[in-house]
């Protein structure tokens, strides 16, 4: 007769990933973690560390390597900021731009952009930094007013840099020069194009046929432009407003989504493989103020104005609405929306069209201003700004422990 003995091993399922830029690894804003609670304690996920002194700005994070960068106002400057990611300590920081100043808010809005050993970020007034990762010193910068006759839009330069192989693709909006691509290892021009004026979006790049094309929403249109040359396939000025264009397109299976609030609308494109662009429908039940939607399967998830939506992609068909945690933005990891309110609420939500599905919820003190950072995810740690606060949160599950059994 043969005896066993149990043993009890831990594991765990986390798939970490970084953060390395606005909206995450692919600007989609979805992280692919997995192994993440299901459900928060009671007062929310466990809070690691808070670092303070980061100054004013709406300017969310990005995570790369076990640091975190992200920019703040303090006096005269805006500076970019970096963060020692598992202790919150700050590591270097660099002057980048004058001051910003706005009613609704001062200092720098864009999130950095990291690629390899080098950063790149865009202060409210636009000046565009390359920087190296380790040592904060300033590799080389360039005026969006200055050196391509842009004009600082009403809340400031807003975008966050997008990186294309050799170049960083940014839309200063000036004459001719509307949206440029420069050389990401000295900052000189490689193409500029168009001349509307600079929205507060950020480009996002798609593969159409065998090229690839730019999607950008600028103060007057969305722009489909050939990523090589600027060479602009397709404009559509019905989804564009006279005050602020502000979400990120999103791009699937050959189509794009833009979006805009102030009582207009979103349109979604269907790119043809030279690059036009004809309308599948426009619709005004998903008006993306200044949160961009996720796309999760076939449905997106945003919010229409003030209210959290579930529409299908495809038809613009909407499966529901609900206030959930107030107007805000949300981001997705496994199965979940991650929820943030303008008035400091965060919540965790199924992503699911079949109904509205809150799992947890959690407040923290927020400032003066709105809560108008977005959330990001990295490495088992939920990320949340707010003007001279960043909070740390572990949002890991426990490590499961399988009981496996050993013949003696």
């Amino acid at each position: 007769m043969h005896s066993y003995l149990w043993i009890t091993l831990a594991a765990t399922s986390l798939a970490a990933a970084d953060w390395p830029q606005w909206r995450g690894p692919n600007r989609d804003g979805k992280s692919g973690e997995t192994g993440l609670l299901s459900a928060w304690p009671t007062g929310g996920p466990p809070r690691v560390w808070t670092a303070t002194g980061l100054g004013e700005g709406y300017s969310s994070v990005a995570i790369a390597g076990g640091r975190i960068y992200t920019q703040g106002q303090r006096g005269n400057s805006q500076y970019l900021l970096c963060y020692d990611a598992a202790t919150g300590k700050k590591l270097w920081e660099l002057s980048n731009g004058s001051s910003f100043h706005e009613r609704r808010g001062p200092g720098p809005r864009g999130v950095p952009t990291v690629d390899g050993d080098r950063l790149y970020a865009l202060a409210a007034d636009g000046t565009l930094s390359s920087v190296d990762v380790k040592s904060g010193q300033r590799v080389w910068s360039v005026s969006f007013t200055r050196d391509f006759g842009g004009e600082v839009p009403n809340w400031g330069y807003s975008e966050s840099p997008l990186v294309d192989g050799n170049r960083v693709i940014v839309t200063p909006g000036g004459r001719q020069a509307g949206v440029v691509a420069l050389d990401k290892l000295n900052g000189k021009p490689i193409w500029k194009t168009q001349s509307d004026g600079a929205g507060y979006s950020s480009p996002v790049i798609t593969q159409v046929g065998s090229g690839r094309v730019l999607l950008v929403l600028t103060d007057q249109a969305a722009l489909v432009l050939r990523a090589d040359n600027g060479e602009l396939l397709s404009r559509h000025s019905n989804v564009s407003n006279r005050t602020a264009n502000i979400a990120t397109p999103i791009a699937h299976s050959g189509r794009a989504f833009f979006s805009t609030d102030y009582g207009t609308g979103a349109t979604l494109l269907k790119l043809a493989p030279n690059g036009a662009a004809s309308e599948v429908y426009f619709s005004r039940e998903m008006k993306n103020h200044y949160g961009s939607s996720v796309l999760v399967g076939e449905h997106l998830y945003g919010y229409n104005s003030q209210i959290l939506t579930s529409m299908r992609f495809d038809t613009g068909e909407v499966a529901w609405r609900d206030r959930s945690v107030g107007k805000g933005s949300c981001i997705y990891a496994e199965k979940h929306l991650y929820c943030l309110g303008e008035d400091g609420v965060v919540g965790l939500v199924e992503a699911t069209p079949e109904a509205y599905r809150e799992k947890s919820r959690f407040s923290f003190n927020k400032g003066s201003f709105p809560a108008w950072s977005p959330l990001a995810i990295a490495n088992g740690h939920l990320y949340l700004r707010d003007q001279d606060f960043l909070y740390s949160f572990d949002i890991r599950a426990k490590p499961q422990s399988p009981a496996v059994r050993v013949r003696e």
